[in-house]
């Protein structure tokens, strides 16, 4: 999930432009969580193709 379409529920803004304290809290542990793991810089649609990708090198495997 993206903050860009986040409401907050303190301020009823959208939380990316960080009106209150609440909303940059928010923000701040969203961009952290997005910073870990493996496949955190890819988009879905960059993974849904690795998966395409790979079944279809396993089907010409087998």
């Amino acid at each position: 999930m993206t903050y860009d379409r986040l409401v907050c529920a303190n301020c009823a803004a959208p939380v990316n432009e960080g009106r209150c304290r609440v909303c940059r809290a928010v923000r701040q542990q969203m961009e952290q969580e997005r910073e870990q793991g493996p496949f955190a810089g890819l988009n879905p649609v960059m993974l849904i193709a690795l998966m395409v990708l790979l079944v279809a090198a396993l089907a010409l495997l087998a």
